[in-house]
């Protein structure tokens, strides 16, 4: 039974009875919508906006973000937050600029969005490019997480936790879609939030108070804003590098995107991204303060944590009674399942899509949601393969969770930005772009695993912030984007048309599902307008608390 007693057993069986038989029943309620790939992968297109923002939420907020946050809040305070907080500010972009040209393309897949904005090759590029990403990050986060939760909480052991929590998850996605993904997700985001809110309370009325707990750890731990020369968390990597991260992620990423392209149609694809706006407030008080907490807790005493990454499974451990304590670590654990969830069904979705369907174009709609089924057994493996190289990279998750993408992401920001605002950058000039990328990218990552034995430019290329290297990558892939561009020729506008806002009013085939996603009420469209004003002041009102 590990560190658990029976009552807390007790409710995690009980959690996932019900988590499954809401997984189940959404699955058989929808059966028939799942024989088609719009109804496997898209939910059939008919998702309200607070499923899709309880489902950003939980989709990007797994186990890997409770033991990464706390356990960089624990380290080295509060500077963390501000990829959660600046997420916030990330999610309108998605709701009131890519969000209208996504859904008047009709397409399924990012990559598929780069094909038609650009070329085969584009997509080509994206559909690996993230299948690859989703191992190095994603799954394999996801898998370490689990094994340290399971460890630390269950007494199991390290690699067992993680086969578990691949099979247990693999079941309710690979039978119910996306619809029992999503479904189950909101769920999950009421408990995780809950959860996460009690570890909060009680860390702190152990400690004494918030004015205890500013007390007791050093006061550079509650600024969010540090000086360029910080490590990790530099202001300028903040300002100008973190947003072509977020711009990636929330914008362009498979993985979220995912999400909005379920709605029923532009309404609730918009304020489904503003709710996930909110959302992404809490995090910062719910996941990285309980790391200041655990911080303050070592320091007076009352806890011992052997290191960052166990500060939060530690205090759900020492401080939660027995009954809500077995409840939480379930609700933790169905969140990191949520997690690998949406991936897999974003992998499936990716391989299905962007690879079989491009070489099998005749395929028949049941062989596209079988081949969707079985594509991710690979990956999963992929993904275990690389928890034993993660700790070259970072020695905190969540930091390494970063510093990976900051060398993916870079040119594909570049090329779905521009390739919106800017007519004239063609699919030369995107493949070019993309190949730069990539190549400095990986070269990068590559450098980083080995750096010990460089020196002199090859040490410094690989010890460069990672923030900074963002920002340094992005500028490279948009100068090469456009060079390229202008020396040769530009596209059709009618491959453009509805793809750029030069050539958003111009309509493309299969416009009559298209009109239908895109009909908008103005009394929605004014209080979201609204709303995004009270998000970004909520935004800036933390900044301003947490500014030293």
């Amino acid at each position: 039974m590990g560190h658990l007693p029976p009552l807390d057993w007790l409710m995690i069986a009980l959690y996932f009875a019900v988590v499954l038989g809401v997984a189940w029943w959404v699955a058989w309620r929808k059966k028939t919508t799942h024989a088609t790939p719009e109804g496997y992968f898209l939910a059939s297109r008919n998702i309200g906006w607070f499923v899709v923002g309880a489902a950003l939420f939980a989709s990007n907020i797994g186990s890997e973000h409770l033991v990464g946050l706390a356990g960089t809040g624990y380290d080295s305070g509060v500077a963390v937050g501000q990829f959660e907080v600046l997420a916030s500010l990330i999610l309108l972009i998605l709701g009131w600029l890519f969000v209208p040209f996504y859904l008047k393309s009709s397409v399924y897949t990012m990559p598929e969005f780069l094909e038609r904005r650009y070329s085969a090759g584009a997509r080509w590029y994206l559909a690996v490019v993230s299948i690859v990403g989703y191992v190095l990050t994603k799954i394999s986060v996801t898998l370490y997480a689990g094994g340290v939760v399971y460890e630390v909480l269950l007494g199991g052991g390290f690699w067992t936790g993680a086969l578990v929590i691949v099979l247990a998850t693999g079941v309710y996605t690979v039978l119910g879609g996306l619809r029992a993904v999503l479904y189950t997700e909101a769920m999950q985001t009421i408990v995780l939030i809950g959860g996460s809110i009690l570890v909060t309370v009680f860390g702190l009325s152990q400690l004494g108070g918030w004015g205890a707990m500013r007390s007791a750890v050093n006061a550079s731990f509650f600024h969010m804003w540090q000086p360029a020369s910080h490590p990790s968390f530099p202001w300028t990597g903040i300002v100008f590098g973190a947003p072509i991260l977020g711009v990636w992620y929330w914008c362009t990423d498979q993985y979220i995107v995912q999400r909005v392209l379920s709605a029923k149609g532009i309404d609730d694809a918009r304020r489904g991204s503003i709710f996930g706006g909110f959302l992404k407030l809490l995090p910062l008080f719910i996941f990285v303060i309980p790391g200041v907490v655990a911080a303050g807790l070592v320091k007076s005493g009352q806890l011992q944590i052997a290191r960052p990454d166990h500060a939060f499974p530690e205090m759900v451990r020492a401080l939660l009674p027995v009954g809500v304590r077995g409840l939480v670590v379930a609700g933790f654990l169905a969140a990191l399942m949520s997690s690998l969830s949406a991936v897999f069904n974003s992998c499936s979705t990716l391989i299905t899509w962007d690879v079989y369907r491009k070489l099998r174009p005749q395929a028949s709609e049941r062989q596209l949601v079988w081949v969707g089924k079985v594509a991710t057994v690979a990956l999963v493996g992929f993904g275990l393969l690389w928890i034993p190289l993660m700790k070259y990279i970072s020695g905190q998750l969540y930091v390494y969770l970063q510093s990976v993408q900051a060398y993916i992401s870079p040119p594909i920001a570049a090329v779905f930005l521009l390739g919106v605002f800017w007519r004239r950058v063609n699919a030369h000039g995107a493949v070019a772009s993309l190949a730069t990328g990539f190549v400095l990218g990986m070269g990068r990552l590559v450098l980083e695993l080995t750096k010990s034995s460089h020196h002199g430019f090859l040490r410094w290329y690989a010890d460069i912030n990672f923030l900074h290297f963002a920002i340094f990558l992005f500028l490279v892939c948009t100068a090469v984007l456009v060079v390229v561009s202008l020396v040769t020729p530009p596209l059709d506008d009618a491959k453009l048309a509805g793809l750029t806002f030069a050539t958003a009013k111009a309509a493309r085939p299969g416009a009559e599902q298209a009109g239908r996603m895109l009909a908008s009420d103005p009394l929605w469209r004014r209080r979201d307008v609204w709303l995004s004003i009270v998000l970004a002041g909520c935004v800036g009102l933390v900044w301003l608390y947490f500014t030293g």
